[in-house]
């Protein structure tokens, strides 16, 4: 099956052709046809596997062969809405936009926190076909009048399942008692929670339902082992890791926002180039780190859960998990960071004997046993006690328990495919089909892990 086989226009599928993609992934192939028939959608698939184009492209269809309404209050209405829980997915979803609409003559924006709204506030004096957004910017754009959601045709909630995370829920309802009841409604996550089908239950009309993998899968393509080691000797165990195997683009993950900074140091101290980020870091240093990673010249990026959430990076061939998470479903995001859209990737966790029970979770949740090894030189004391680990540190109570005031805005940058490399699969993150094997962290998405005042803006 092909993508005009979907009942794509051929200005849409020369826009995903030139980006060296032929073959529609599985959530692809089901969703492109569904969203084309006009109906809601309840879609779930596992990270990476090219939730973003199973949107992007039949939205961009049905509004370019649709019939522009008329301008409202001498302005052109917004005629799609996505919301998206942070301002890296929320920039990477509006590049897909641009790139795969670059043929047709719809107009997009995309709206965050962390950055002046003044210019936001201009260009939404323009036309703006398709408004991609983070819950907080766009209310402040409604409290200030300078955005109009009545003549909204198509919405669009992308990683629902984290916007439930982060307590994006009363701005979600304040945004839906805006738009008009006549609408199309498109629900996309990475999980099925009950949580997520009570939203579904309130939001959707007879949706059509595809879910393409299993709650709480990790792709096949990832590799996934476990490396014993007494706590005060991971930091050398990676060191060692890193050097003798040659990794490049590793992204290591770490519980909390202070340990993120330390082990960036460390590695730094030992010769590795390595930056953190996290909910403290400011949008121009997130930016900054996520280019440098995506170009290579930045070896090791060290994020905690929130910051890599909406990390997409094509091709990104290690994660690292220095530190287990507490709760094991972030054991599964964490790792689909690698191994997406078909290709593949290393996942591995360095253990000691303080995790033993989270790892047992994951073990649990993922329903299967990872393989141990031992690096020679780092084998763990087998006498060594376990010592309490905060079952909710505090990076975690304010993802979770206080959400809209952390919700680490993520963005990040869609990285260049290699030289010659031709993908042929279906869309990833950004786009339809494998990508060659390369590099790319977090898309085109600004990378931004902003305060701001209690509300992901």
């Amino acid at each position: 099956m092909s993508f005009a086989d979907l009942g794509l226009s051929e200005a849409i599928v020369r826009a995903v052709t030139e980006r060296g993609y032929t073959t529609p992934t599985p959530i692809q192939a089901q969703a492109i046809p569904a969203v084309l028939s006009g109906g809601d959608l309840l879609a779930g698939a596992q990270t990476g596997t090219g939730k973003t184009a199973g949107f992007v492209l039949p939205l961009l269809q049905r509004l370019s062969t649709q019939a522009r309404p008329a301008s409202a209050h001498g302005r052109a209405p917004i005629r799609a809405l996505v919301l998206t829980p942070t301002r890296e997915l929320a920039a990477q979803v509006e590049e897909s936009v641009r790139e795969y609409g670059k043929h047709v003559h719809l107009h997009s924006m995309v709206m965050f926190g962390g950055v002046n709204i003044n210019p936001q506030m201009q260009k939404l004096r323009g036309q703006v076909d398709i408004l991609v957004a983070t819950p907080g910017r766009l209310l402040d754009h409604v409290q200030q009048k300078t955005v109009d959601l009545a003549h909204v045709e198509i919405l669009v909630l992308d990683e629902a399942d984290r916007m439930l995370d982060m307590g994006f829920i009363r701005d979600i309802k304040k945004i839906l008692a805006l738009l008009p009841k006549r609408r199309q409604n498109l629900l996309f996550s990475a999980t099925f929670s009950d949580e997520i089908k009570t939203l579904a239950d309130g939001l959707l009309d007879r949706p059509a339902l595809i879910e393409v993998a299993r709650r709480n899968a990790t792709a096949d393509t990832v590799e996934q082992k476990v490396y014993p080691v007494d706590r005060d000797k991971k930091r050398q165990l990676l060191t060692h890791l890193i050097q003798e195997k040659q990794w490049f683009q590793v992204l290591v993950f770490t519980r909390t926002k202070h340990g993120a900074n330390r082990l960036a140091e460390q590695l730094a101290k030992d010769g590795i180039t390595a930056m953190a980020i996290h909910g403290n870091k400011s949008q121009a240093a997130r930016t900054r780190a996520l280019a440098e990673f995506k170009t290579g010249k930045l070896q090791v990026l060290v994020a905690t859960d929130i910051a890599a959430r909406g990390i997409d990076i094509s091709e990104l061939p290690h994660v690292v998990n220095y530190e287990l998470p507490n709760v094991p479903e972030d054991y599964v995001h964490r790792i689909g960071r690698t191994g997406r859209a078909g290709s593949e990737g290393e996942a591995v966790s360095l253990v000691c004997v303080d995790e033993h029970k989270f790892l047992a979770d994951i073990e649990r949740l993922i329903k299967r046993k990872l393989p141990r090894e031992v690096v020679p030189g780092f084998e763990p004391d087998p006498n060594a006690k376990p010592e309490p680990i905060m079952l909710r540190s505090q990076d975690h109570q304010q993802q979770r328990g206080r959400g809209r005031s952390q919700s680490a805005p993520r963005s990040g940058s869609q990285p260049a495919r290699p030289a010659g490399a031709k993908p042929t699969q279906g869309a990833g993150r950004g786009g339809p089909g494998n990508r060659p094997a390369g590099a790319k962290p977090s898309g085109p998405k600004p990378a931004s892990m902003h305060r701001s005042g209690g509300r992901n803006r």
